[in-house]
């Protein structure tokens, strides 16, 4: 098997992985990818980082929020080989089956690169940040290393994506005071289990998740691609941020549209 057809090749989701994704918010999922696969790509998609990196402070002059990672969207726009990864039609098949949706299309990708010393990624919602319409969304994060505790894995709230709390506030030091508060006085199970390379997870736009700070002396390299239900409709922006994303990445599409804009193709159809 070559490196992209095991990127295109079908992954059969089990019932049991639906139904915890639709009860939880999320589901890790063991071995999707091959550490040849992962080793692969790992170098571009990094040195498309560095290459389109903007933040240059040190670590001690940024706030909360840029401390937390490097954040770059879109690099499958920048390299042919990050394309590939990014539209893995198995990874897209995934996010279909989870969601339950005949077809799904792309959002954008963004890797998120936890520097060493890096601080932690505050509680907070994803779906604050996007004007659509349903919450029909889910990102892949794809660890392109292991990534035990002193790293920062991704740490999930089992089953706050049906809450409702916190969908305002955007991820800043107070969501991480008041979403943590929340969790606990809930009692939601809180994950914060590590990822062995080629162990992905995927998370509905509405679920409450942070990160642990990168305690080591090596980055914590991440790629995620976020999707979302093909028939998913442009909503009205409620905040400066919608209306940021609006034009970022859905080309400025009128409100009550089929988001189909020319960055957002169909990754997986049945």
């Amino acid at each position: 098997m070559t490196i992209s057809t095991e990127l295109d090749r079908h992954y059969a989701v089990s019932l049991d992985d639906v139904d915890r994704y639709a009860a939880d918010g999320y589901v890790k999922l063991r071995g999707v990818l091959s550490a040849d696969v992962v080793a692969h790509y790992e170098p571009e998609i990094t040195e498309q980082v560095i290459r389109l990196n903007t933040q240059h402070l040190p670590l001690s002059e940024r706030d909360t929020y840029s401390r937390a990672f490097l954040q770059v969207g879109n690099l499958w726009r920048h390299s042919e080989k990050v394309r590939e990864f990014a539209f893995s039609r198995r990874m897209a098949g995934i996010a279909a089956q989870l969601l339950q949706v005949p077809a799904v299309r792309l959002y954008h990708d963004q890797a998120l690169y936890k520097e060493a010393g890096g601080g932690f990624t505050p509680w907070h919602v994803d779906q604050h940040y996007w004007p659509l319409s349903t919450d029909r969304t889910v990102t892949v994060w794809i660890p392109l290393q292991d990534t035990p505790m002193e790293l920062g894995p991704l740490t999930f709230a089992a089953g706050s994506h049906r809450s409702g709390y916190g969908r305002e506030m955007e991820i800043s030091d107070e969501s991480e005071a008041q979403l943590n508060a929340f969790v606990a006085e809930a009692g939601y199970r809180v994950d914060d289990s590590p990822f062995a390379v080629g162990d992905v997870s995927f998370h509905s736009g509405w679920t409450i998740h942070r990160a642990p700070g990168n305690t080591s002396a090596t980055p914590r390299r991440v790629m995620t691609v976020i999707y979302m239900d093909a028939a998913i409709r442009v909503a009205r922006p409620t905040n400066r941020y919608q209306e940021n994303d609006l034009a970022a990445w859905l080309d400025s599409r009128p409100v009550g549209r089929v988001a189909d804009g020319p960055l957002n193709p169909v990754l997986w159809e049945s």
